[in-house]
């Protein structure tokens, strides 16, 4: 983040204990104290300070320096004062905490106001730094030009503070003093007694209200002599990158890269395993990664041997509120490098962040075991934690298949991987492996040595009080050599429950992907208190997330990556919700398996195959579907209202059906009558083979008259049942006269037995 600051005065330790002055102390302090608003003008801008690191062996040297914003605080005078505005703050200030008992560790005078803008910068060549300073002064130069008297800083914005606070935003405005708990954190903001003047006010928003162009285009030199200021003059040195050598990966992180030949950035991106916990600070979470280790036994928080640090950076397992050498309270950021990748911008050399991440999926590396060896100081005085180098481990092949895929091509080794992407910013070559590591067991020329930091630039209190801190750190790292003597495959229950997981790091801040053992599948895994990594060094071209350049940028990269619905939807089930629906979709099959089987059990025939059956079995069905869809009710079809010259040929149809049948009928009864005369046929069998005969033409006219229209149907069918009741009116009739003249005249006129009625009678009439 953006911690660009200047100091007034520094409080030091919070620890009251070691001298310090606590919070309230300085807010009680403040609370009496009144300022008017106060205007910075910029002078101009220099380098040097650090350290030098050599780029070879020769005595030609690559300097290692900061660069730093000079600045000083206008002297305005209120109404009727003999001293300045500032003058009078700071006697007030002094005498505030001298009043509230303030520690000894605060500054007995005001600092010299600047602004740090970097450390452990490196140039290319003193060409290049050179001409740096010169582009960068002229700017300051520009400023001047348009803040002749100074300016008060502030800005329109709200903001909460602390930062990331639940509190609601604040409006900021111009003139504020800050409490800085740290640099990275602001806890209060203190203001002016009084508003801004017209003229403060007009330049506090000159370069946000108005066109400014015209100060950069008359300001074409600095009036201002920057000598000193590291830009180059008398020195004559460039970075040879062909001098860089595989031990460059142990790196002192304090300072900036020796980078590899065809390399034009520097970066901060790794391979390593994570080992940070949850952390105690409000102001800064992290999250749990292992539980295996409590590095909390191995670091001083009482101060005891620790004075202070070189850098803000105090315990990089995380700093505690409160903690006396006065360091940035941090989250927990141990891990262990394993191979630096360098930039991720492909324009400067390096590979995208997308690229990065195919090839990881795709290297192939068994559970990564480590085991804590002990804990030293190194040459440039940082704490360390080393970790057993074995040339056949697991984390030893990963590391040559890392040199193998995404090294630097170097001694005539080139790497190779199935995505064909490379970069030119790794800290290793492709030729490197773990056998030429540090330790025993390695040759010491190669890159690959597991390390955790624990702290940069320790300053103890003597050499007594470091000797005494090493003693009790290793006496805990052989309980722990004792507890895994194996080693151990670090994890949570939360976290690589199985444990031995890779990480992909942004920076030793941010952990942003997570690679399981076996190819077992990532994830992305980003949280804690830091900023996403929507903002990235890397120059951002036009076009936004459409732009090539940009894919390698996060913000794009999410975007582009972006998961699937079904995706989403399938994780979200969870482990309990994936079985579930696995159990219902097993059962479903299983039982349709177990019904095709009961059906071919019974219906297959003889010599027939289950296969030859499901075939035949689903033909069969297909036939049934499309018959049903031929089938249809004709009656539905038909029209209800239909041509009157079908209804007249239908009823015409009907009428002459009718008169045939009734001839027809005429003539069967005048042959039954004379058949009856001649005494063939008894007269009461011949009225029930009448019956017969009239139910079966009456069956055979209603089977008729169905195929015809419902309507016609009705006509025929009241015709012919009027026809008919005609006919049995004129049967009965005639059969009366029969009886009767046959009583009268026939000698057979007694009713003959029922044995020898039965004996003359047809085979139908004794059916019937």
């Amino acid at each position: 983040i953006d911690s660009s600051h200047t100091e007034l005065l520094r409080i030091g330790s919070l620890d009251v204990d070691k001298g310090g002055t606590t919070i309230e102390q300085v807010y009680e302090a403040m609370s009496s104290v009144t300022f008017a608003p106060f205007s910075i003008y910029p002078e101009y801008l220099k380098g040097g300070g650090g350290h030098h690191s050599g780029d070879n062996e020769d005595q030609q040297k690559v300097p290692s320096s900061d660069v730093t914003l000079i600045v000083s605080v206008v002297d305005t005078y209120e109404d009727g004062d003999s001293y300045s505005s500032y003058e009078i703050f700071l006697n007030n200030l002094f005498s505030a905490m001298q009043a509230v008992n303030g520690g000894s560790c605060m500054d007995d005078h005001d600092t010299d106001p600047h602004v740090s803008m970097a450390r452990g910068v490196k140039f290319k060549s003193a060409y290049h730094q050179e001409q740096y300073m010169y582009s960068a002064n002229l700017e300051v130069a520009v400023w001047q030009a348009m803040y002749p008297k100074g300016t008060p800083i502030g800005s329109k914005g709200y903001a909460s503070f602390p930062p990331g606070s639940r509190g609601n935003k604040q409006y900021v405005g111009y003139g504020n003093l800050y409490f800085f708990f740290d640099r990275a954190n602001i806890t209060k903001a203190f203001r002016p007694y009084r508003d801004l003047t017209d003229d403060e006010a007009a330049y506090a928003t000159l370069y946000t209200s108005s066109d400014v162009s015209s100060y950069y285009a008359n300001t074409n030199e600095i009036g201002f002599d920057y000598s000193g200021s590291g830009d180059g003059g008398g020195g004559n040195w460039e970075h040879n990158p062909y001098s860089w050598k595989a031990t460059m990966a142990m790196h002192d992180m304090t300072d900036g890269w020796d980078l590899p030949p065809n390399c034009e950035q520097e970066g901060e991106t790794f391979f390593g395993i994570p080992l940070s916990r949850k952390s105690d600070s409000s102001l800064q979470v992290s999250t749990s990664f292992q539980e295996q280790f409590n590095f909390e036994h191995i670091i001083d928080r009482n101060y005891t041997y620790i004075k202070s640090f070189g850098t803000n950076h105090g315990w990089l397992v995380g700093e505690q509120i409160g903690n006396g050498a006065g360091s940035i309270v941090d989250k927990d950021t141990a891990h262990i490098p394993i191979f630096y990748i360098g930039t991720t911008n492909p324009n400067m050399g390096g590979i995208s962040l997308s690229n990065l991440i195919k090839v990881g999926k795709r290297i192939e590396f068994g559970t990564l075991y480590i085991k804590p060896a002990f804990v030293f100081i190194d040459d440039n005085g940082h704490i360390k934690l080393q970790f057993e180098m074995d040339p056949n481990s697991a984390l030893a092949y990963l590391y040559d298949n890392l040199c193998k895929e995404l090294g630097i091509a170097w001694n005539y080794d080139t790497p190779y991987n199935k995505e064909g992407v490379y970069t030119n910013c790794a800290m290793h070559a492709s030729g490197d492996r773990a056998k030429y590591g540090c330790g025993p067991d390695g040759t010491g020329v190669g890159g690959f040595c597991p390390q955790m930091t624990v702290a940069y630039s320790a300053r103890f209190q003597s050499e007594e009080h470091a000797a005494a801190y090493l003693d009790q750190c290793n006496n805990y790292v052989d309980y722990w050599r004792s507890l895994y003597p194996s080693g151990v495959a670090v994890g949570t229950n939360q976290f690589c429950p199985s444990g031995g997981c890779l990480g992909l790091f942004l920076n030793r801040y941010d952990l942003y992907n997570v690679f399981k053992p076996d190819l077992g599948g990532s994830w992305v895994e980003y949280g804690g208190g830091s900023l996403q990594p929507t903002f990235s060094p890397a120059p951002t071209w036009k076009g936004g997330c459409d732009e090539p350049h940009n894919f390698h940028l996060d913000k794009c990269f999410r975007k582009r990556m972006k998961p699937k619905a079904s995706a989403v939807v399938w994780d979200s089930l969870g482990a309990v919700g994936q079985f579930s629906i696995f159990l219902i979709a097993f059962m479903a099959v299983t039982l349709s398996i177990s019904i095709f089987l009961a059906r071919a059990r019974k219906r297959r025939r003889k010599g027939e195959s289950y296969i030859d059956f499901m075939f035949r079995d689903a033909k069969r069905k297909s036939k049934k579907r499309k018959k049903r869809r031929l089938k249809g009710n004709k009656d539905l079809e038909e029209s209800m209202l239909g041509d009157e010259k079908s209804r007249s040929r239908r009823s015409s149809r009907s009428k002459s059906r009718s008169r045939s049948k009734s001839k027809a009928r005429e003539r069967e009864r005048e042959h039954v009558r004379e058949s009856a005369r001649d005494g063939k046929i008894p007269r009461h069998d011949e009225d029930e083979e009448t019956s017969n005969r009239k139910d079966k033409r009456s069956k055979e006219e209603k089977s008729v008259s169905g195929r015809s229209h419902r309507s016609s149907k009705s006509r025929s069918m009241s015709r012919s049942r009027r026809s008919s009741s005609r006919h049995k009116s004129q049967d009965a009739r005639s059969s009366s006269r029969s009886h009767v003249e046959g009583d009268a005249t026939s000698p057979r006129s007694v009713k003959p037995s029922r044995k020898d009625d039965d004996e003359n009678l047809s085979p139908r009439t004794r059916l019937v």
